[in-house]
């Protein structure tokens, strides 16, 4: 819709005014930015619309790293692909994890006696394929599940390979694909049918397609699943230490969490009750959780964010869970 007011021509996206004009010194850094990550636009008044929506988070992201400089923030933010997006749309559209219930007696967690490590990183025990990319489809919890059950697969002695989020995207019936999930109803999928599929027999398309798979496909079978005790990052590191790389939600509705670069994440913003996207805990050190995300190499520390460890950031120990292979 377009309005004019004053002269001005204003253009109105959702909840977004968007005047435009913009700020000429930033022509260079949009196309920029455009090239980079690939950004086509259906014409003048959506780029218009998405030109303003990136100067914003321009703005956002330089006010924070001015902060950062002067000590007041312990992590950097950095533009990335989601630059032209608001934040309702990040959540909207790369995330999806939506808990139900699913309660089963002696499903529970217990860490084995004795001391763990002051760290451990799953990435250097080779357990942890490399970093992908789910799209604009909200099957963070797939992903979630997914890199966990590899962790469990490699562990077994196995070669490390890359499973099939897109298997669990179409066939677990209790989720809702693209439109989110829960990595226990993935796990107890796999556990009921008897296995998931390797990437390459079935592979990603971002998109809610018809199950296809078969038994010939299974590259790994589940027994079922353990829960970590609800907001205990003690037990979420002794499974880390213990079992290996765990499932975990987050809550990844702030601007801070989209444009994530380098540092240790602590957002007295981000509301443990608020659990909005699945991500893989891989390790951890004794400030901060080595955190697997599904955005692609180019969002966060090559695909990774460092959430502060000991005070339960954004919710991460609330609804971690692992598959028993």
């Amino acid at each position: 819709m377009i309005l004019i007011l004053c002269g001005c021509v204003l253009l109105v996206f959702g909840t977004v005014l968007v005047q435009a004009t913009h700020n000429p010194a930033l022509d260079t850094a949009w196309e920029d930015w455009k090239s980079t990550h690939q950004k086509e636009y259906l014409g003048l008044d959506e780029e218009a619309i998405r030109r303003t929506i990136w100067e914003n988070n321009m703005q956002m992201i330089e006010a924070h790293n001015q902060e950062y400089e002067l000590g007041i923030h312990t992590y950097e933010l950095g533009m990335n692909h989601l630059g032209d997006m608001t934040k309702e749309e990040v959540v909207e559209k790369m995330t999806g994890f939506r808990p139900g219930m699913h309660e089963e007696l002696n499903d529970t967690f217990v860490p084995e006696s004795g001391p763990v490590p002051s760290s451990i990183d799953h990435r250097k025990k080779g357990c942890v394929t490399p970093v992908r990319n789910q799209g604009s489809c909200g099957s963070c919890w797939a992903f979630s599940a997914v890199g966990a059950l590899e962790g469990q697969l490699k562990k077994k002695g196995k070669k490390l390979i890359d499973l099939s989020p897109q298997n669990l995207v179409d066939c677990v019936g209790q989720d809702t694909g693209c439109q989110g999930g829960y990595m226990i109803y993935a796990f107890d999928y796999v556990h009921r049918t008897g296995g998931i599929a390797f990437e390459k027999a079935y592979p990603y398309t971002g998109r809610n397609e018809r199950c296809v798979y078969q038994g010939n496909m299974r590259a790994l079978s589940c027994n079922g699943f353990k829960k970590i005790r609800r907001g205990s990052e003690r037990d979420l590191t002794a499974a880390v230490a213990q079992v290996g790389p765990i499932a975990v939600a987050v809550d990844a509705s702030l601007s801070s969490f989209h444009f994530y670069k380098r540092g240790v994440y602590s957002e007295p913003a981000c509301n443990p009750g608020r659990l909005s996207h699945a991500v893989l805990a891989v390790g951890y050190d004794r400030k901060s959780w080595i955190v697997k995300n599904s955005w692609g190499k180019r969002w966060g520390n090559q695909g990774y964010i460092y959430i502060l460890k000991g005070k339960n950031m954004c919710g991460i120990a609330n609804m971690a869970s692992y598959p028993l292979v």
